[in-house]
């Protein structure tokens, strides 16, 4: 996802994803939550093998943030594979 929002310092990337970080503390802080939902999207994305980060050229000029899963086929269960074509 890009957005075109205040963007993020170089320095504040690393620790982007790390619980309860929150990157406008000043005192006329434009933005309210707890610091918890990227924190949290990144463990759910770990959780399914994937990995997840953001790019920023600085301040004022937005972010990318992506993400990537591990694509595997779905296990065919036994029921699923028994042949229902023949008759008894």
């Amino acid at each position: 996802m890009t957005d075109s929002g205040m963007g993020i310092r170089a320095e504040d990337l690393p620790r982007l994803f790390h619980e309860f970080v929150q990157l406008d503390a000043t005192a006329s802080k434009r933005h309210e939550g707890t610091g918890l939902g990227l924190a949290l999207t990144r463990r759910l994305v770990e959780l399914h093998g994937g990995r997840i980060w953001a790019e920023s050229q600085g301040e004022g000029r937005g972010s990318t943030f992506m993400f990537l899963l591990p694509f595997a086929r779905p296990v065919e269960s036994p029921a699923a594979s028994n042949d229902l074509s023949t008759s008894r």
